[in-house]
């Protein structure tokens, strides 16, 4: 009990499972306990908010009324001046982005026109559409005259492109211009013997 509330919150043994009470009024310790039940030793860290009565809100609140108030919070201090709008915008509303600070509106907005490269959320997998052209077009085989030097040309053209955002090899590429070389090469065979 901490401040005439009661602590319902649970804290469980990582190894075991079982319920575990917090030390009364704790915050992080540096000491261990152990587990009433596996003997496992911990460490359990408990958040101060957790015993709190309210929950503040982030942002500090104006002390005066000459300072400068956020834009999106008028009750809130401004913390920093938005590099894209010039808006005066206060912590909670503050996002970093490498050397610059956005508001959400213009973090939104940079995001949508594709204005910041460091934050990419999808890109085209060319290695993937290289090797579908050069594999299912064979279901169909005289489609492979067209979808065959098609394949080649998007991966050597996209050979540098950024590939995926998780890590992945130049695998696909080789793949595709492997089997669609040879569907070239069956084709000039095929146009040779027909021409002689």
């Amino acid at each position: 009990m901490m401040g005439g509330a009661i602590l319902e919150a649970e804290i469980g043994c990582s190894r075991c499972g079982s319920s575990l009470a917090p030390p009364p009024g704790a915050a992080a310790s540096a000491e261990a306990l152990r587990c009433p039940w596996c003997k496992a030793a911990l460490q359990i860290g408990v958040f101060p908010a957790l015993f709190r009565d309210q929950v503040t809100q982030w942002g500090e609140a104006l002390r005066r009324e000459d300072e400068a108030s956020c834009f999106y919070h008028p009750d809130k201090r401004a913390e920093v001046v938005c590099s894209m709008c010039g808006r005066f915008i206060c912590s909670l509303c503050d996002i970093p982005m490498a050397s610059e600070r956005l508001c959400p509106v213009c973090f939104e907005r940079a995001k949508r026109c594709g204005r910041m490269p460091g934050l990419v959320g999808n890109r085209v997998l060319y290695d993937c559409i290289a090797l579908s052209l050069a594999v299912l077009p064979l279901l169909i085989f005289p489609f492979t005259l067209i979808t065959a030097p098609l394949a080649i040309f998007i991966s050597v053209f996209h050979w540098k492109s950024p590939s995926s955002i998780l890590p992945r090899t130049k695998i696909r590429f080789l793949a595709a211009i492997l089997i669609a070389g040879l569907q070239v090469a069956g084709w000039t065979a095929v146009l040779i013997f027909s021409l002689l």
